[in-house]
């Protein structure tokens, strides 16, 4: 029987995957703590490691689960930044490459729609009885130009969402999908032009060495005044000293974000009863124009049942056939 130690479990976590696992029959144990260096003991004995986002299989871990005969580390999500693929030596990696791009995509929307038409505004001063219309002045998105940094089954859900309001869509990638462009009526452009143009900019690219900090002191410089921008995908594609810099400058007109860069010791967690805080998170939630929202894009019936299912086929496949169509290759 294949045993599975499940890291940084959520009872949503548990639902779903038990319910799942009546088809395979793993052996799991589930622990609240999140994979790093210290908590890896808690491997041992263990074929299989299930992480998500903010877990930390780096180089220290690895070695440890190297060394307590861990076969695969088994990631519920789409993103693998957060495992050292150089030393992995006899590790296999899987991952979950698609589990709901509308999820993702219709989240970001909503906190575009919630910023420009100041909806949670408008709901708190409502429910106080009041009915004035005054700070809530918002925009047409018709017509607007929507850059999009990110061109992938996400990037590509939140352009056809962008399309039914009449918009323009630029986008800038690595790795151009010209057949994409065609079907979906976008045009690629160099990231610059895409500054420079985009009334707004929603973020939905991997972190690669490439991306980190691609929102930073000089690219917001040369963007629109009182652009919004948003990203639900990882939150070290902004860096967040520039990002609040501009946002105190009176340059941007709003941010929305699902993640943020120091997120891990606070995200999907509940902090209310402690007196651990970020500085630049706490700023960041205190400003009028920024919505900020726990990691919660993916986080759909339907994206929850995708990961299931995916991950526990993946590890049938790695010890069935020795391989996956979902393994990350080094």
């Amino acid at each position: 029987m294949v045993k599975i130690a499940f890291f940084d479990t959520k009872d949503y976590d548990k639902k779903f995957f038990d319910e799942y696992n009546k088809k395979y029959n793993y052996e799991i144990t589930y622990f609240e703590s999140k994979l790093n260096s210290e908590t890896a003991e808690l491997a041992r004995g263990f074929d299989v490691i299930c992480i998500f986002v903010n877990d930390i299989a780096d180089e220290k871990t690895l070695k440890k689960l190297n060394e307590f005969g861990v076969k695969l580390i088994a990631l519920r999500c789409a993103g693998f930044n957060n495992v050292d693929l150089n030393h992995l030596d006899n590790l296999q990696v899987v991952r979950v490459p698609q589990y709901s791009p509308y999820a993702v995509a219709e989240h970001a929307t909503a906190l575009l729609l919630n910023i420009n038409r100041k909806i949670y505004k408008a709901y708190q001063r409502v429910k106080k009885y009041n009915f004035s219309l005054d700070g809530l002045l918002g925009f047409d998105l018709h017509n607007k130009t929507i850059g999009v940094i990110g061109t992938g089954r996400i990037g590509k859900a939140f352009i056809e969402i962008m399309n039914g309001f009449g918009t323009n869509v630029i986008a800038y990638d690595l790795f151009k999908d010209e057949k994409a462009s065609q079907e979906l009526g976008f045009k690629y452009v160099e990231f610059d032009e895409l500054c420079q143009n985009a009334d707004i900019i929603s973020l939905h690219c991997p972190l690669t060495p490439e991306t980190k900090h691609i929102i930073n002191k000089d690219s917001l410089a040369k963007m629109k005044d009182n652009v919004i921008i948003i990203n639900c995908s990882r939150g070290d594609l902004i860096c967040t000293n520039d990002l609040i810099d501009a946002l105190s400058s009176g340059k941007i007109g709003g941010v929305g974000l699902d993640v943020y860069d120091n997120e891990s010791n606070f995200f999907l967690k509940d902090m209310s009863n402690s007196y651990e805080r970020d500085k630049n998170l706490s700023l960041l939630i205190s400003m009028p124009n920024v919505l900020i929202t726990s990691h919660q894009a993916f986080f759909t019936s339907e994206a929850l049942n995708k990961i299931a299912s995916d991950t526990c086929q993946n590890i049938s496949d790695i010890f069935e056939k020795g391989s996956c169509m979902n393994e990350i290759k080094t």
